[in-house]
This record gives C-alpha cells, sequence and structure tokens, in this order.
C-alpha cells in the first residue's frame, strides 16, 4: 500500500511539472446574478502560430438556475483586428438527464468548447468579451464565468 501511494505521489509530481499551455481566467459574481451590461473580458498573448487552439467557455450555476441553456454574445479582436461579435447558445443540460456538467452539492461546472474545430491563432494580444444576452436581466443563479484556451493535442 505504502509503494502505490509513493508512486501515485511521484506521478503527479511529474505532472505538476509539466507546462500546461493553457490560459484560463474566471470572473467570479459575488451576488451570483449576471447583468447584461456587465461584461466579462479576457486578454491573453499567443507566440505559438504554429499550434492550433480550441477556446472554451467556463460557467459555474446554481442547481436551483432556472434554464437548459445560455445565450451569449462571444466578442473576440485578434491582434490588430475590431471586434468580431457572435452569438452562442450552450446547452447546459435538459429536463430528461439534468445538468451536463460536473457538479458538487447544488453548483455545476460546464467547460463548454465554442470553437467547432482547433483553430490557429497570429502572434499578438487576444481580447475575448463575454456577455449573457438572456431575457432575464440580471440572470439569477450564475456564480461565474469564463474563458479557457488550450493547445489541441494532435
Amino acid at each position: 500500500m505504502k509503494k502505490l501511494i509513493g508512486l501515485m505521489f511521484l506521478l503527479g509530481s511529474f505532472a505538476a511539472c509539466r507546462q500546461l499551455n493553457v490560459y484560463e481566467q474566471i470572473r467570479p459574481f459575488p451576488s451570483h446574478e449576471w447583468a447584461s451590461g456587465d461584461s466579462c473580458v479576457f486578454r491573453f498573448r499567443i507566440t505559438d502560430t504554429a499550434a492550433r487552439y480550441h477556446i472554451y467557455t467556463i460557467i459555474r450555476h446554481e442547481d436551483a438556475y432556472h434554464y437548459n441553456n445560455l445565450w451569449l454574445e462571444v466578442g473576440t479582436r485578434a491582434p490588430g483586428d475590431t471586434l468580431k461579435k457572435q452569438t452562442v447558445m450552450l446547452t447546459l443540460g435538459d429536463n430528461k438527464k439534468g445538468w451536463q456538467g460536473v457538479g458538487m452539492d447544488d453548483v455545476y461546472d460546464h467547460r463548454i468548447r465554442i470553437t467547432q474545430q482547433p483553430v490557429r491563432l497570429v502572434a499578438g494580444e487576444y481580447t475575448f468579451v463575454l456577455r449573457q444576452i438572456m431575457r432575464e436581466d440580471p440572470l439569477q443563479k450564475v456564480l461565474q464565468a469564463g474563458l479557457r484556451v488550450e493547445k489541441s493535442v494532435p
């Protein structure tokens, strides 16, 4: 048993030393509501232009969240370009199976990819803006929203 625990610690140490090649930032909503005028802005720098990237939204909500989805306006500004907006619908659950995210107690986390395929990014600073565009304003029972960018593994 001691050997097994030692092996798990050793493997965990090696994994902790690896560089993740990821950007992840989360914005909390202390009052557990997200007003439509309260945009989440994320900035990161890309240096590896040979890699391809997946882009995810991160949503954390309470079990009492009223909807099975979340409509977002996602603004993207590439280096040297203007802000381009798109509307994205995130499916968080359904009435038969419940929430699709990972849950603990009454909190659910979702990491939902918003790029269909891995994308190639140019070098420089990127800006992403997330804004909820649901009919309920402010949107109740939302704890956090975030963005994750990670290198695609071939």
